[in-house]
């Protein structure tokens, strides 16, 4: 950082300054937890040489919230996956089931826009497509934060709703479905090789927040990548040529993640997909009921 051409590339510099921050922060939660630990011996000390009963619940509500840090601190050490440390792309689409299952995909955005919220990351739409009646047709987010991919990349799967639908007037119960893909935002040094002639490039009006310029002008842009079939959009930016350029990054993103992905199938022998699974037949990530109000997850393999 001391180097003066260090600011010549903002993006590369931005990359080096997160990584270290990362690093700074897990220094900083290590060294701040041993001396809580010290702290706790010390009063684990005073206690065995005379009782004190203030002494000892005070000893107990620190060593839960000693506990928990821990905790929370083992699990940031066991994000050390290639990408797990780097900002995540998250899509959400809508199954069958209309208006319900577009409720269900805005009920699903407010929520993991409320967790990014809290884990102070910063959430940047890419693409947001409204539904006809209520909540949305897709959506595509930038979730920015060390760890993000980390932590968000076991959402991927189809999340499943029950409940009494109040879009239905005779009040009957009814089951939605979201598919949620999540990607790591890749790195300028990880090599994806797209050739312009396997690009087909639309631009359109975007649609949603942003102000008179942004609705006026064909500044949104639609990516289809021929031989995989991969469609990527993006609206977030006033500017095409910005829209493009993260276009391009969700897309090396994705036929990353399809190279990875037939890396895996071919490591188990007995795996074969003969097509690809429409959202109603695929194992579930989560089903949430309402309003019996319980959660059911199913453990990732």
């Amino acid at each position: 950082m001391l180097d003066p051409d260090f600011w010549n590339d903002q993006q590369a510099a931005q990359k080096v300054i997160n990584e270290a921050n990362g690093y700074k922060e897990t220094y900083n939660a290590f060294h701040e937890l041993e001396e809580e630990q010290e702290n706790l011996e010390l009063s684990l000390e005073l206690l065995r040489e005379e009782a004190d009963e203030e002494l000892q619940a005070e000893l107990e509500t620190d060593l839960t919230d000693f506990v928990a840090k821990l905790t929370d601190f083992e699990l940031k050490l066991m994000l050390s996956g290639p990408y797990d440390k780097n900002n995540a792309i998250l899509e959400l689409h809508p199954g069958a089931g209309g208006t319900e299952s577009q409720d269900w995909g805005s009920m699903l955005l407010r929520m993991y826009q409320r967790w990014a919220d809290k884990k102070d990351f910063k959430v940047e739409m890419l693409d947001y497509q409204a539904g006809d009646e209520a909540g949305i047709k897709s959506v595509t987010l930038l979730i920015k934060g060390h760890n993000a991919y980390g932590y968000l990349k076991a959402e991927k799967g189809v999340h499943r709703l029950v409940r009494i639908s109040p879009f239905d007037s005779s009040g009957r119960r009814h089951t939605s479905f979201v598919s949620c893909d999540v990607m790591p935002e890749m790195d300028d040094d990880i090599e994806i090789e797209v050739r312009p002639e396997d690009l087909k490039i639309d631009t359109y009006r975007a649609t949603g927040a942003g102000g008179q310029h942004i609705n006026t002008t064909d500044s949104a842009v639609r990516m289809t990548h021929i031989p995989s079939g991969i469609v990527v959009t993006c609206q977030s930016e006033r500017s095409q040529l910005k829209n493009r350029d993260q276009a391009m990054r969700m897309l090396k993103a994705k036929l990353y993640q399809k190279e990875q992905e037939e890396k895996r199938k071919k490591n188990w022998q007995n795996f074969v997909v003969n097509k690809k699974k429409s959202v109603g037949e695929v194992k579930f990530v989560r089903t949430f009921s309402i309003p019996i109000r319980w959660l059911k997850i199913i453990a990732q393999t």
